[in-house]
């Protein structure tokens, strides 16, 4: 349900200097660089938090539906790390991560993959949330 294709790229010659502003906010932080990214990793592996990784694009319907219900999300979970990669903008970072559409969601903690989520569905994504969160408590007790 309510996926891009990464192949699809924005128009040429589009300013994107203010396309981020409904995709993060709240909690949600942009990765700009692979720097950025292994900051944010080293700081949730500190944390002991659980990472959500939302790899988007600024011209993906699906993805600008789902990026209000991502914020919200960010300000309820807070023991999760939301992050936002826009694949355009990182582009070789994006393929070794194998997005084949957008968006893409990964769940991970101390680096490995817990999970994954393809598409824009609220519901899937609110039900992959909640198990992570129990099998994380699950596995502190």
């Amino acid at each position: 349900m309510g996926q891009c294709l990464c192949s699809k790229k924005r128009q040429q010659g589009e300013d994107d200097s203010d396309q981020h502003v409904e995709f993060v906010g709240s909690n949600v932080h942009l990765i700009t660089a692979q720097e950025v990214w292994e900051q944010k990793l080293s700081e949730a592996n500190r944390e002991g938090k659980t990472v959500l990784v939302n790899f988007s694009a600024t011209w993906c319907g699906p993805c600008r539906m789902i990026a209000p219900f991502y914020r919200e999300l960010s300000e309820k979970y807070p023991s999760l790390l939301f992050l936002l990669v826009d694949v355009d903008e990182l582009p070789d970072f994006s393929s070794s991560w194998d997005i084949k559409a957008t968006p893409t969601f990964f769940f991970l903690r101390d680096g490995q993959q817990l999970d994954k989520l393809v598409g824009a569905s609220k519901p899937e994504l609110q039900k992959k949330i909640t198990a992570i969160l129990d099998s994380v408590a699950e596995s502190d007790k």
